[in-house]
Formats: structure tokens, sequence, C-alpha cells
């Protein structure tokens, strides 16, 4: 396995993950009785600072449905955990409005190439052009300088 499993860590991530569902409005228990469930809710938020006992608020408590998606969620964490540790695995994120977003993707599209790709096409295009502009600039200047 490609990323290390660290069950103290993992365990507050679940933790967050669950309480998270909870405050959204999801049912995370398998219990059909509201007493019962707002029981093992209360449970589990008494373990915030006891995050190994996560694991077995889960196996007692837990939704079956859940399963996968807590399961997706913590491989999801887990690799962005430790990609972040190396700058140039860290993901990064620009603030882009829906219409730059939208010509940015056209493109990209046209290029047939990721996002990111069509940012680093088009920067290199525009540094072409300057080149090119500030050349053409300078043999004009030269130009005008012999004939005058």
């Amino acid at each position: 396995m490609k990323y290390q499993q660290l069950e103290n860590l993992e365990c507050g991530w679940k933790w967050t993950y669950l309480v998270n569902k909870w405050k959204a409005g999801e049912v995370i228990t398998r219990h059909i009785d509201t007493s019962e469930a707002d029981a093992a809710v209360s449970d589990l938020r008494a373990l915030e600072h006891d995050p190994t006992q996560v694991l077995d608020w889960i196996d007692s408590h837990m939704a079956p449905e859940l399963e996968n998606k807590l399961k997706q969620a913590i491989r999801a964490k887990r690799k962005r955990h430790f990609n972040a540790e190396q700058i140039h695995t860290k993901k990064k994120s620009i603030d882009l409005d829906y219409r730059v977003w939208e010509k940015l993707s056209y493109r990209a599209n046209e290029l047939g190439c990721t996002l990111s790709d069509a940012i680093e096409y088009l920067l290199s295009e525009a540094s072409r052009s300057e080149k090119a502009s500030k050349a053409v600039n300078s043999l004009k200047e030269d130009l005008s300088k012999l004939l005058d």
C-alpha cells in the first residue's frame, strides 16, 4: 500500500466524518428507534477526545450503508494527507469566477487536456507572443533608425 494507515489519525477523521454527517441531518446509526439512535449519537460525541474508541462505536452502531462511503472518504483523506507532505504532490487551489472557469474549460476541451495543462499552455503561448512582439518592435525601431 502506498499510504501508511495511522490508527489514531484515521479514527479522528472517522469521528469527524460521522459527526459532520449527523450534523447534516443524515442517519448514521443502524437503530430504528429514535431514542436508541440519539443515545448512540451522544455516545459518539462523547468519544471526541478518545478517537480509538470510535472503531468500537462503528462496529456497534453505524448504519451499514455508510460503510463504503466512510471507507472512501478516509482513503481520500489519507491520500490528501500524505500528498500534502511534499510541495509537488500537494493539491493547490485557485479562485476562479464561473465565466473564467467556463472559458478555460472550453479551451481545455478544445486542446484535449486538463485545466492545469490548458493554463500552462496559455501562459507559454502568451510568453511566446510577448517575445515575438518585442522582437518585431525592435526590428521596426532598427529599420526606422536606418531609414532616418
